[in-house]
């Protein structure tokens, strides 16, 4: 898939080399089976050190930090660039996820990988996700994504390794397509 895709990932390169001067890939610390980190890779898709400006935003926006409580997302995050947005609703920002997958830190079909401090949301399910090789795609992806509240993504998950089977991840790989081209929940 990496090579057939090849095109469309320069292609994708250059426009976000464009919109600003920042790295074309954002690398993040994620938290893999059996509890190991790797740096999980996408298309920045937002401006350069936008980490940095989070926190003075939800410090000037009460009901900002509330969204970001519930859903450690923003619906209409300041931070994202024109070509980001396209990016996050085409879902083109996870390619490079690609190459985890060959590196084995991912997989096709999995859990969302989970940032270290989002761990504790996970609570007494925590154990059980770290059991599973997160995926580009998931159940989750293909329910309404940012639709969904933190705490319906993670029983999500934890049903979705509860209950793991092949015809359940083919069924899943068969429905991000559509998921993707609706784009429902993305953000």
């Amino acid at each position: 898939m990496l090579v057939v895709l090849l095109p469309l990932i320069i292609i994708l390169a250059v426009l976000v080399k464009s919109a600003d001067a920042g790295p074309v890939i954002f690398r993040q610390t994620r938290i893999g089976l059996e509890g190991r980190r790797f740096q999980c890779l996408k298309f920045r898709s937002m401006v350069a050190n936008a980490d940095e400006g989070l926190t003075s935003l939800l410090n000037s926006n009460p009901e900002l930090s509330q969204e970001w409580d519930r859903k450690q997302k923003l619906a209409k995050d300041p931070r994202i660039t024109p070509i980001g947005g396209f990016l996050r609703r085409s879902s083109l920002d996870e390619l490079p996820e690609l190459i985890n997958v060959i590196r084995g830190e991912m997989s096709l079909v999995g859990p969302r990988p989970v940032v270290p401090s989002e761990a504790k949301r996970y609570g007494d399910k925590l154990g059980l996700y770290l059991r599973a090789r997160p995926g580009i795609t998931g159940i989750w992806q293909v329910s309404g994504r940012s639709n969904c509240g933190y705490d319906e993504r993670v029983a999500m998950d934890a049903d979705y390794i509860s209950n793991w089977r092949f015809s359940r991840d083919l069924a899943i790989l068969l429905r991000t397509p559509a998921a993707v081209f609706a784009r429902r929940g993305s953000s």
